[in-house]
C-alpha cells in the first residue's frame, strides 16, 4: 500500500467540511443509509425558484364549478405538478395546476390522474392529507405566515394559518367562504384501485387569509402546490417547486415558488 493512501479518509472529511462553510445548496444526493440528503455546497445555488404569472380576471364566479370555464376563456395555462423529491417515494401521477386571480380571490383548478384514488375524511379540517389530495400553500403577505389549502379529492379542506411556531387552524365559517367543486362529488368513500381522473376547482376569497384581515396582497407572492395521498397504496408527495428538506414536508415556505400577479 503507498504511504498517502491511508490518509484518503481524513482528506475526505475535511474536503466536506470545507464544503460546510458555504451558504447555498444543491441538488446532489450523498446516501446516508436508506435516506438521501442534500449536502450544502461553496460554489452552487440553491433549489431552482419557478416563477408563475397570473392573469387577473375581471368576474369573480360564484360558484366554484364556474373556476373552470373562466380560466379556459381567459387561456390560462396549466403548470406541472411534477417534483419527485424524496427517493423513498417515487411514484408521481400526472398532476396539473393553474391559478388566476381577481380583485377580490384566486381561482384555482387541478387536474389529476393516478392510479388509487380515497376520500375517507368526511368534513373539514379533517386528515385530508391522508387521502388523495392536492395542496395550494401560499405566503401572500411580507411577512413569515402562510397558508396551507388543502383539499381531498370531493373536495373536503384543510386550512391552516400563521408563522411556524404560531400556526391556527380556521374557524367554520372562513372554511365555507373557500367555495370547492369536484368532479367526483362530495361524498366520502374508501380506496379505490385503477386508474382514475378527476378534477377540483375553488375560489379562495383573500378574507379567508383569517390572519391577515384587511391586508392587501403583493403583487409579488410565494408559493408552492402539491399533490399527496398518505394512506393511498402508493403514497407520494410531489410539488410543483422543489423541495430539499431530507425527509417529506411540504411545510417549508423557503421552497415556495414566485408568482406574480399582472395588472
Amino acid at each position: 500500500m503507498r504511504p498517502w493512501i491511508k490518509f484518503l479518509p481524513a482528506l475526505c472529511l475535511l474536503s466536506f467540511a470545507l464544503n460546510l462553510e458555504g451558504k447555498t445548496w444543491v441538488e446532489n444526493t450523498v446516501q446516508f443509509g436508506a435516506t438521501s440528503r442534500y449536502l450544502p455546497t461553496a460554489d452552487s445555488g440553491v433549489a431552482p425558484q419557478k416563477l408563475m404569472t397570473l392573469t387577473k380576471l375581471s368576474k369573480t364566479p360564484t360558484e366554484a364549478s364556474q373556476v373552470k370555464q373562466l380560466l379556459d376563456d381567459a387561456k390560462v395555462q396549466y403548470q406541472a405538478v411534477a417534483e419527485v423529491n424524496w427517493d423513498a417515494y417515487p411514484y408521481k401521477p400526472t398532476v396539473q395546476v393553474r391559478l388566476a386571480y381577481t380583485a377580490d380571490a384566486f381561482l384555482i383548478h387541478f387536474k389529476v390522474d393516478e392510479k388509487e384514488i380515497r376520500a375517507v375524511a368526511a368534513a373539514d379540517n379533517g386528515r385530508v392529507y391522508e387521502d388523495a389530495c392536492v395542496e395550494f400553500f401560499v405566503q401572500p403577505f411580507a411577512d413569515q405566515s402562510y397558508y396551507n389549502f388543502e383539499f381531498s379529492c370531493i373536495g373536503k379542506l384543510l386550512l391552516q394559518g400563521g408563522a411556524k411556531g404560531d400556526r391556527k387552524m380556521a374557524p367554520p365559517e372562513i372554511l365555507k367562504s373557500v367555495k370547492r367543486w369536484s368532479s367526483l362529488g362530495d361524498q366520502p368513500f374508501d380506496t379505490k384501485a385503477g386508474n382514475h381522473s378527476w378534477e377540483l376547482t375553488a375560489v379562495i376569497p383573500y378574507s379567508a387569509f383569517f390572519r391577515h384581515p384587511q391586508t392587501a396582497i403583493q403583487e409579488e407572492i410565494k408559493a408552492n402546490f402539491y399533490k399527496c395521498g398518505d394512506k393511498l397504496p402508493t403514497p407520494h408527495f410531489v410539488s410543483w417547486n422543489k423541495i430539499l428538506t431530507e425527509k417529506p414536508n411540504f411545510h417549508a415556505p423557503e421552497f415556495f415558488g414566485r408568482i406574480k400577479l399582472t395588472k
